[in-house]
């Protein structure tokens, strides 16, 4: 099943460069809305932040019930030429899962946001 997440990512790869282009979006998900909410937490979007977006809603997209550890290996395996886990904390600091998942319109797994341990959404 991990590998099968991981490849679900993986295959992300083929997305359109452009922030604009969100093909798994979820239903009623709008831009506007995802740079209302990163502002709110504090992060500027860049086309990095846009990719992680892309593909949490892409892993959501073909999963029904996502599972935090697999989605966060599998963003690790997606992400892992850019710096893997490092890198997607500076992207988001309170969490890859944690704050990638309400800015790009998703319900986090559970266990994603925990103040006590470390995800600050």
């Amino acid at each position: 099943m991990l590998a099968e997440a991981m490849t679900d990512i993986l295959q992300d790869e083929t997305a359109q460069d452009t922030p604009v282009s969100f093909p798994d979006a979820p239903q009623g998900w709008h831009l506007e809305d995802a740079k209302q909410h990163a502002a709110a937490m504090g992060i500027e979007m860049t086309d990095a932040h846009w990719d992680v977006i892309r593909a949490l809603q892409h892993y959501f997209a073909r999963h029904e019930f996502p599972n935090r550890r697999e989605l966060s290996d599998a963003l690790e395996e997606r992400f892992y030429q850019q710096g893997g886990r490092k890198y997607l904390y500076r992207l988001f600091p309170g969490g890859p899962v944690a704050q990638g998942t309400i800015i790009a319109g998703l319900a986090a797994p559970a266990g994603s946001v925990d103040k006590s341990f470390g995800s600050v959404v």
